[in-house]
């Protein structure tokens, strides 16, 4: 089904990993297309519970664009819009990400660049090697931030962090990169796959629709007014208190046990 990605289940983790190690792991829309793919898939397969998504290899996790054969593509068609691109391509693989009822883990396992640093920006936990560094490197070509950073560092960083981030470039290293907020945790890459492993595992056996409806409400509360979540909230409580997992909580909770959540 994919030719530029691998996507495995088990255990109530969908596994999606980037393969062009060749170039890096770098994003052409046929890449990104399957990406977007892959994520669709893992919301519509309810024994996915988790989705981890990485790169192979241990230099990058994605270096942005795959700005070769944007080239290549530029000469041989005479130009081409890059709006168009961004709207055809990128914009369904970051809402689907966003979108997703699932808890999406970046394994961050070496450069994330361009839209690299935004695909990462997008997932719910970012978990980076002390070595792997994240960067906006679009003004060094020329361009801006695209992909959704504009929206996300902002709300991460602050905006003047955010300028700053964004008019340098600059590489930001796994530990900076956890004081600012813009990853989860950084650890020493011999540690990364245990990391993962435990915070995948957590989230696997976690009540998903629970961990789905919160992360939705906290896509919205960032354009929204305290009436409006209120309401929402409300609304998404009322679901999840008819769900199976809140009555097994419920119940393991006044008999003193721990919950066997089954994501239903």
């Amino acid at each position: 089904m994919y030719e530029h990605l691998l996507f495995s289940v088990s255990d109530g983790i969908g596994r999606i990993t980037l393969n062009r190690p060749q170039v890096h792991n770098a994003l052409n829309p046929a890449l990104i297309q399957e990406i977007t793919r892959a994520v669709e898939a893992a919301g519509a397969d309810e024994a996915v519970r988790v989705v981890v998504l990485t790169g192979a290899g241990d230099k990058a996790f994605c270096s942005g664009a795959d700005l070769k054969e944007a080239a290549g593509q530029f000469q041989n068609e005479g130009g081409f819009s890059m709006g168009d691109l961004l709207r055809a391509t990128y914009h369904p693989m970051v809402r689907a990400i966003r979108n997703l009822p699932k808890p999406v883990i970046c394994r961050l396992n070496g450069v994330a660049a361009g839209a690299g640093c935004s695909l990462a920006l997008a997932c719910d936990v970012v978990i980076a090697t002390n070595e792997s560094y994240v960067s906006l490197l679009f003004v060094g070509i020329g361009l801006m931030p695209d992909a959704g950073s504009t929206f996300f560092l902002p709300r991460l960083l602050g905006s003047q962090k955010a300028f700053e981030l964004c008019s340098t470039g600059r590489r930001v290293y796994g530990p900076e990169a956890e004081l600012l907020g813009l990853v989860t945790r950084s650890v020493p890459a011999t540690e990364l796959d245990v990391v993962v492993a435990e915070t995948a595992g957590y989230y696997a056996t976690a009540p998903t629709q629970a961990i789905g409806l919160m992360k939705l409400a906290l896509n919205q509360s960032v354009y929204t007014d305290l009436e409006t979540q209120l309401e929402q909230e409300a609304q998404y409580q009322n679901q999840l208190g008819q769900s199976q997992d809140a009555a097994e909580g419920i119940l393991a909770f006044l008999q003193k046990r721990k919950a066997v959540f089954t994501g239903k």
